[in-house]
């Protein structure tokens, strides 16, 4: 440990800690504009000048490491001097355009230039104009108020390994550029908005749509996947007008995916706001009263084992446990919230979860992953991954299509017949190995036998140790954990998703509900009597006989569980449009009109009954163990030699929500198709 002083306060701290990082475990306010604590340092904007004794100039404090008995000052005469004379230097060239500017109200150079600066000027000479760069459809450029921090560029390099940005020119000439001004691939993008100090990135969507002290601020959880991201949603009226991402270092970090941060605004297109029933083969208007009495005569007419129920992608545990609570009422055993047909053991929790939490990912020296794409899949996950990557140190394999993770990797094969015989190196070397399946391993017929051969693994290696459990499923589905955890799967003698609809084209299956489930094929469905509650007008609800309008995530309560088993909470930001309802206090109306009166009044009723099902929902944000099982493998056949075929071919359109996405809309034509539009 290294002892120095810092505003006559001494203070410990470990060697190669800069003068920055230790004015920050004080508490004492350093100004910054290119140092950022998960970039690299870059030492470009001087404002973190702070004097340090027997030196005779000011000593950037971000780019200093820290020596025995160092004696400084962070608000002396001269620290006050220098740091007046740098602003005034970064602001020669910059516009006095804070009125129009998007970044107005939450500008670190606003902020910044009020608590430190002068106030006044001595330069009056014409400022410089930089031209615009053009960076696709989510980020807007000025790039005439770029005062070159580089967060940007580093974290293009760094975090999202995309290496799209960087600089050109040197001293006054400096530009930041895209070099053929192409649109951003990345699809972490969107945060390089959030780091950039000024107004030269700002939010393409939202650009002149409102101001930060207009809007509502709720904290929330991001369902645009399995991982939980943690978020504000903005919402001014009954709209939101953009979502951030909030600091949670067991998830996110601060960051978020662009599906995440831009595809709100499919929340007010195609909304479903009042029930409808089929009349003459078209969908017409009704109230809920008649919704329900035409659904309560159709459940007379048939028996339970002619009812199946298939939740979606999007749906909470809240209405999925009401809804199987109902299934059961009407003694139907089959339902399913696995709409894509994977077949994933729920003989233990530990099956099914990412049991090394994502945080961890760090302590991994060995990954293998196996029909995955987690760049696509869990853009966040694979962010973590390539920060590990970055440290060292650490071997990582790909079974499965070879893919550009931004990190460099060592593709085993397509098929996983390699299993047994790759890798086993770096696995026999790895103190802490991982292996991360995708859901492509749960949607084959030989599924069984490659969890067999993995299990191999597990016992040949230490994936499995007293504070270390290295077996973890990737869901992309944001329901898919919790509705395994409340048990919506087949009931005992049920058929599964794709069971379900080989009885709908046979009539075995007479009455189909489907919760939010719009990922099915709808021209399998037989004749079946189709009950659709959601909140969008998609596939679903086209095929639908009834259709009852339910909320978005925004819209509600909520508990949702990530792929790695924690369960959280979305909070409600906005009323549902028009008569929709809460999924789940539609399902308890219905069961009151059809005679199966479900026991939930309240949102706690049901808080109550999930914490019986599994003590997880009891400790809200937190990550709860589950105990390592061995796989049931008796019944297995032998692996394929057939490729694993990814779920996700288009990442910015998943669901419902980002695919009435006017901004996924342009995402998908500028930078999967590669058309710009012409400007």
């Amino acid at each position: 440990m290294i002892k120095l002083t810092i505003n006559n306060h001494t203070i410990e701290v470990e060697q190669g800690t800069t003068i920055l990082q230790a004015c920050e475990q004080l508490n004492v306010e350093v100004p910054v504009f290119c140092y950022h604590s998960r970039l690299s340092i870059a030492g470009n904007c001087r404002m973190c000048l702070v004097e340090v004794e027997k030196t005779s100039k000011p000593v950037a404090s971000c780019a200093m490491p820290v020596t025995e008995g160092m004696v400084v000052h962070t608000d002396s005469p001269m620290v006050e001097k220098a740091r007046k004379g740098n602003l005034e230097f970064l602001l020669i060239n910059h516009p006095l355009d804070c009125p129009i500017c998007d970044q107005g109200g939450e500008c670190d150079l606003q902020d910044i230039t009020m608590a430190y600066g002068s106030g006044e000027s001595r330069f009056d000479l014409n400022k410089r104009a930089v031209s615009d760069k053009y960076m696709g459809p989510l980020i807007k450029t000025v790039m005439t108020r770029c005062i070159h921090c580089t967060r940007c560029v580093r974290f293009a390099d760094e975090v999202a390994g995309s290496h799209e940005l960087g600089t050109t020119g040197r001293g006054e000439h400096m530009e930041i550029t895209s070099y053929l001004e192409t649109a951003v691939s990345s699809e972490l993008s969107g945060n390089m908005i959030d780091l950039c100090p000024v107004g030269a990135l700002t939010n393409k969507p939202y650009a002149f749509h409102g101001r930060s002290w207009e809007l509502t601020k709720t904290e929330s959880i991001d369902v645009m996947d399995a991982v939980g991201s943690n978020i504000r949603i903005d919402s001014r009226g009954r709209e939101v007008m953009r979502i951030l991402p909030r600091l949670n270092e067991d998830i996110n970090e601060e960051w978020i995916s662009d599906r995440t941060r831009f595809a709100y605004d499919g929340l007010k297109r195609q909304r479903l706001d009042q029930p409808y029933r089929r009349v003459d083969g078209k969908l017409t208007p009704c109230t809920w009263d008649e919704a329900f009495a035409v659904i309560k005569e159709k459940l007379a007419a048939v028996k339970g084992s002619e009812i199946a129920a298939i939740a979606g992608d999007l749906a909470d545990c809240e209405s999925m446990l009401t809804l199987k609570e109902l299934m059961l009422a009407l003694k139907s055993p089959h339902l399913d919230c696995r709409q894509d047909g994977t077949m994933i053991s729920t003989a233990s929790r530990s099956h099914y979860i990412m049991n090394t939490p994502i945080a961890r990912i760090e302590e991994s020296d060995c990954i293998l992953l196996i029909g995955t794409n987690p760049r696509h899949e869990a853009p966040i996950v694979n962010a973590r991954i390539r920060k590990r990557y970055l440290k060292g140190h650490i071997s990582i394999g790909l079974i499965g299509q070879p893919v550009d993770l931004s990190y460099k990797y060592d593709h085993l094969g397509e098929t996983p017949d390699v299993l047994s015989s790759s890798f086993k190196d770096a696995l026999k070397k790895a103190e802490r190995p991982m292996i991360i399946l995708g859901q492509a391993v749960f949607n084959r017929p030989d599924t069984t036998a490659i969890l067999a051969a993995i299990q191999q693994l597990i016992k040949k290696y230490k994936f499995i140790q007293d504070d270390w459990n290295g077996y973890n499923v990737l869901h992309i589905a944001a329901a898919r954990v919790g509705g395994l955890d409340v048990g919506f799967v087949p009931q005992k003698d049920g058929l599964a998703t794709k069971e379900i609809l080989k009885a709908c084209q046979k009539n075995k299956i007479k009455v189909l509900y489907l919760l939010g489930a719009d990922e099915i094929p709808m021209d399998q469905l037989g004749s079946a009597f189709v009950i659709y509650q959601g909140h969008h007008g998609d596939a679903g609800a086209n095929r639908a006989d009834v259709i009852l309008p339910g909320a978005a995530y925004t819209e509600k309560m909520a508990t949702y569980v990530n792929t790695e088993g924690r369960v959280q909470t979305a909070q409600q930001a906005l009323t549902p449009p028009g008569e929709a309802k809460e999924d789940w206090k539609i399902i308890r109306a219905l069961s009151e009109a059809i005679g199966h009166t479900l026991s939930y009044n309240t949102w706690e009723d049901i808080q109550s009954a999930l914490t019986k099902i599994h003590p997880a929902f009891a400790s809200r944000g937190e990550i709860i163990a589950s105990e390592w099982q061995d796989f049931d493998t008796a019944n297995s056949s032998s692996i394929e030699a057939t490729p694993f075929n990814l779920p996700i071919s288009n990442f910015y359109m998943t669901d419902v929500i980002s695919r009435h996405s006017a901004n996924m809309v342009a995402c998908v034509q500028e930078i999967t198709q590669g058309k710009r539009p012409h400007v």
